[in-house]
């Protein structure tokens, strides 16, 4: 079974920087996909980022697009969420979350895999 374990939250103050790490493992096909959501207090879940096992990335929000990179190490099994300028709008739980969908969904409810999640905290 698919497993997803995220890493890197943190407190930071706004401007600065962060990485998170999602690790991956017990994919059984070739063909699949790893997004990062977020949760934000009081707000619906919403993607953030998406890339697929052949290195195609996909951005969601717009107030996002400028800051943040996905990023992928096979060797390592690992996604990386490299987000900087954060604001307090970057506030949220931070979830990764995998299946085996030919091309990205920001949809959630496409997903069948999900980390644990991952608190990132913007001070002003």
């Amino acid at each position: 079974e698919v497993q997803l374990v995220e890493s890197g939250g943190n407190l930071v103050q706004t401007g600065g920087s962060l990485r998170l790490s999602c690790a991956a493992s017990g994919f059984t096909r070739d063909e699949y996909v790893i997004t990062w959501f977020r949760r934000a207090p009081g707000k619906e879940r919403e993607g953030v980022s998406c890339i697929s096992s052949r290195g195609i990335k996909t951005y969601y929000p717009d107030s996002v697009k400028d800051r943040i990179t996905i990023s992928s190490d096979n060797a390592k099994n690992t996604v990386y969420l490299q987000m900087n300028r954060l604001t307090p709008e970057d506030t949220a739980v931070y979830y990764c979350a995998a299946d085996y969908l030919s091309r990205c969904s920001g949809d959630g409810w496409a997903y069948d895999y999900w980390g644990q999640g991952t608190q990132v905290t913007v001070s002003s």
